[in-house]
């Protein structure tokens, strides 16, 4: 299965030249790390700063630049930074040509719930509403199923939702997933997992068509 990075990586070829890109808490974060170096991409957080660069190096670190996970990042040549709500100006005015975000559910009809467990405390839902509520094109970074064994890719999202309907793909650490509104299209298996692997780990329903390609990273 892919780990943490492998997941980031693949996501990362889904970038395209010249994207506004916002990253989410958690594996997100990684994907600035990964993007081809013949594209160029500006990574923004909702924290407030466009042109985010890869993590810094040990003893590199600038406390007073971090992302909207408090983890400390490096600005690019050019980078602007600014207060949140010009950030969010950014995000709800449909700025942002693409939102990779984390996620404890995602349901076949393109649901989405990151933001609260029950009874349990959670840091809070930060800009993942705004951000799922005003981009076109939304993935979802997560595993496949939780520490329980239990699929995290569902017919419908038993958490409370954070956006409905809004998700397009979904990268987990055993496969790519489409999101065709009915269900999952299973578009690539990480190598060494088997459809079958896929199939049982996932709660939704799987539409699987003609032989399904590793991914390549």
């Amino acid at each position: 299965m892919l780990n943490r990075d492998q997941i980031a990586q693949r996501i990362a070829q889904e970038v395209q030249d010249g994207w506004y890109v916002n990253l989410g808490i958690g594996i997100p974060t990684l994907v600035a790390n990964y993007v081809r170096d013949d594209i160029s991409v500006e990574f923004q957080s909702e924290n407030g700063i466009l042109g985010m660069g890869p993590f810094p190096f040990d003893g590199e670190e600038d406390a007073d630049l971090i992302n909207a996970g408090k983890q400390t990042i490096t600005a690019l040549p050019g980078a602007a930074i600014f207060d949140s709500a010009t950030s969010f100006a950014m995000i709800r005015g449909r700025h942002i040509q693409l939102t990779v975000l984390g996620a404890m559910e995602v349901a076949q009809n393109g649901d989405i719930a990151n933001w609260k467990i029950p009874g349990k405390l959670v840091k809070g839902m930060g800009g993942a509403m705004d951000l799922v509520a005003s981009a076109d094109n939304i993935i979802v970074a997560m595993n496949h199923t939780n520490r329980k064994g239990d699929s995290k890719i569902l017919e419908q999202c038993t958490l409370p939702l954070t956006g409905v309907g809004c998700v397009k793909k979904v990268v987990t650490n055993m496969a790519v997933l489409e999101v065709l509104g009915d269900g999952f299209r299973l578009l690539e298996r990480a190598p060494g997992v088997s459809v079958e692997d896929i199939q049982k780990a996932t709660a939704g329903r799987l539409v699987v068509k003609g032989d399904i390609p590793e991914i390549i990273l």
